[in-house]
């Protein structure tokens, strides 16, 4: 028998065939999952089937690190690799390099890769975002020109404040020309220099917002130098350009009413502050008064002639003073001068001379108040209370021995 070969070989001859196909060695094949096992050594086995056949795939450990998801029974994919025969079987299989989610789950992995890469940029960073001015007078709006969202934002803001203006470029919001059609809308209006800018639309599928999730949108939006309030869809739907904006409003309806300040709570705000304003004038005018007052009492009282009036009455209070001092101590010296009277009164030789005592004399003027400063014949002056006697001494007798002639 001629050219019988082993099982090796053909098998070898197959895997080369394979190894030289071109088109096998990088593929993309759509299915649906089965089979779908983790093995313990971080390699991945699953099958990938359709309607009309399987085949079997493999996911190295080393390639794991690419798949954004946990694979799972019955999920639509796309999976890239090569496709190549593993000899000790005789069996092909494809080797999977990544594998994307299908249809929407296709634009899932495209909108995480493009955040991802937008936020190593840094274009999510708090500290590039714009403060969204408090009071605006002009608002700009980048969507449909017809549609519920335009209508929401309208109605809110003129309901809000109707001074405020809005210019609105309409924008193509849904396909393939939507997002160079934002991008010129937001350019538009950054030259008309609004104060404000709303960019988005109402709610939609993912494949229906996704040019809010292009990178030249995101671009624009990042280096606008308007204030940027991104809406789009509705509040469980999120964007790109929700990362990048300025600030992001969960529906149009509610950009309109973070963009546009409340005219009667302005209105209502000022009348308040007017009033505390006034109150605290009226207040402070009254304490100006008050000090006003007590400054013109306190310069009356310094004046001269308030102090010359002061010292004045002060003297006449001294005086008065003095006056009442003088007249007490004249009344006690008087009382006191009265009382020595009374004293000299019982002391006075005059008094005792009324009583009938007599005051004696020798011719000299002495007082006699000794009998032995008299002698016989002396002459003598005795002075009694209405007059004066001379006499001379007959004779002089010691003791009180009287004698009656």
């Amino acid at each position: 028998m001629q050219n019988v070969y082993t099982v090796a070989q053909v098998n070898s001859y197959i895997k080369n065939m394979f190894t030289q196909d071109y088109f096998l060695r990088t593929i993309f094949v759509k299915g649906e999952i089965s089979n779908c096992k983790y093995h313990s050594s971080g390699h991945i086995y699953f099958t990938l089937k359709d309607e009309k056949g399987t085949i079997a795939c493999v996911m190295f450990a080393g390639n794991r690190s690419r798949l954004s998801f946990q694979m799972k029974e019955g999920q639509r994919v796309v999976v890239g690799g090569t496709i190549d025969v593993y000899e000790r079987d005789g069996k092909y299989q494809l080797y999977a390099q990544e594998v994307i989610l299908d249809g929407s789950g296709l634009l899932y992995e495209k909108y995480e890769k493009l955040k991802k890469e937008l936020e190593e940029m840094g274009m999510f960073a708090p500290e590039y975002k714009q403060p969204i001015p408090k009071y605006i007078k002009t608002l700009g709006v980048v969507t449909a020109p017809t549609g519920a969202a335009v209508q929401d934002i309208i109605n809110i803001t003129k309901r809000r404040n109707p001074y405020v203006q809005i210019i609105l470029y309409p924008a193509i919001v849904q396909g393939e020309q939507a997002a160079e059609s934002i991008v010129n809308g937001i350019r538009a209006l950054e030259q008309q220099q609004v104060d404000v800018m709303i960019v988005g639309r109402g709610g939609g599928s993912i494949e229906d917002l996704w040019a809010f999730n292009e990178e030249i949108v995101a671009k624009a939006v990042f280096d606008c130098s308007v204030p940027i309030i991104s809406a789009v869809g509705h509040e469980t739907d999120t964007t790109i350009i929700d990362y990048v904006s300025d600030l992001r409003a969960p529906t149009p309806s509610a950009a309109a009413e973070l963009a546009v300040y409340e005219y009667t709570q302005l209105e209502e705000k000022l009348a308040a502050f007017q009033y505390t304003l006034l109150e605290k004038e009226r207040k402070q005018l009254q304490r100006l008064k008050t000090e006003l007052t007590n400054k013109k009492l306190r310069l009356t009282y310094l004046s001269p002639k308030n102090q010359i009036q002061e010292k004045r009455t002060y003297s006449i209070e001294l005086e008065e003073k003095l006056e009442q001092m003088m007249q007490k101590q004249l009344t006690k010296k008087r009382h006191m001068l009265e009382l020595y009277i009374e004293k000299m009164k019982g002391l006075s030789p005059l008094e005792k001379l009324s009583q009938g005592y007599a005051f004696l004399e020798n011719s000299e003027g002495k007082v006699i108040h000794d009998i032995h400063q008299v002698k016989e014949k002396d002459e003598l002056q005795i002075y009694l209370k209405n007059g004066s006697i001379k006499a001379r001494a007959e004779k002089v007798i010691e003791g009180l021995e009287v004698e009656h002639g």
